[in-house]
């Protein structure tokens, strides 16, 4: 059944429907908006916490970049100091540090 038919069906039955039927039936599509609605904002609620966690883990994420790219560069100019201290006091320039 098509959703026009449907439709149509529910208008007839409303339009030969009794007071109390009809009164019935708004308090139960009402109940249902309403619960429909609670589910959306929950929904809503659920999607933003997880954008913010998204951008604290991001921002995170950014941090420990810069502090690994820090530390590596310290231990690049520590080999570095490392290799000009072994050439200048004649150690084996072949001795692993790390």
């Amino acid at each position: 059944m098509s959703l026009a038919m449907e439709e149509d069906d529910y208008a007839r039955l409303v339009m030969e429907s009794e007071p109390d039927w009809l009164r019935s039936e708004i308090k139960r599509l009402f109940q249902e908006l309403g619960e429909t609605t609670r589910e959306k904002i929950q929904a809503a609620e659920y999607g933003l916490a997880v954008l913010e966690e998204k951008q604290q883990l991001k921002q995170q994420y950014e941090e420990l970049e810069l502090e690994y790219e820090t530390i590596r560069t310290e231990m690049e100019q520590l080999k570095e100091l490392y290799c000009a201290r072994s050439m200048r006091e004649g150690f084996p320039s072949r001795r692993r540090l790390w």
